[in-house]
């Protein structure tokens, strides 16, 4: 798994009242993952059942971080912080 989407699904157990978009690529193909609670599931494409099987693979790459409220509503979003950089999302929701 990738090692920042771990530090988001820990982050997002830890604070429940939000919702943590990733933007990724893995394989050549783009991602949208969403955590909540501690768990990612993938907006554009298949999740796994088993929640121990990655959404991310060690060698995929997230673009963009999204924190949004929960409980999340794809009709109107309700948007905290947007577009931030992962080093943006690490230095100021992970230090």
């Amino acid at each position: 798994m990738n090692n920042l989407l771990f530090k988001i699904e820990e982050y997002s157990k830890d604070n429940p009242q939000l919702v943590v978009v990733v933007q990724a690529q893995d394989n050549g193909q783009n991602l949208e993952i969403m955590t909540f609670r501690g768990f990612s599931s993938n907006l554009t494409g298949a999740t796994e059942y088993d929640p121990d099987l990655p959404v991310l693979s060690s060698s995929g790459i997230i673009l963009s971080v999204d924190l949004l409220q929960a409980p999340y509503n794809p009709v109107n979003p309700q948007y905290i912080q947007q577009n931030l950089t992962p080093a943006q999302f690490e230095a100021n929701f992970l230090s």
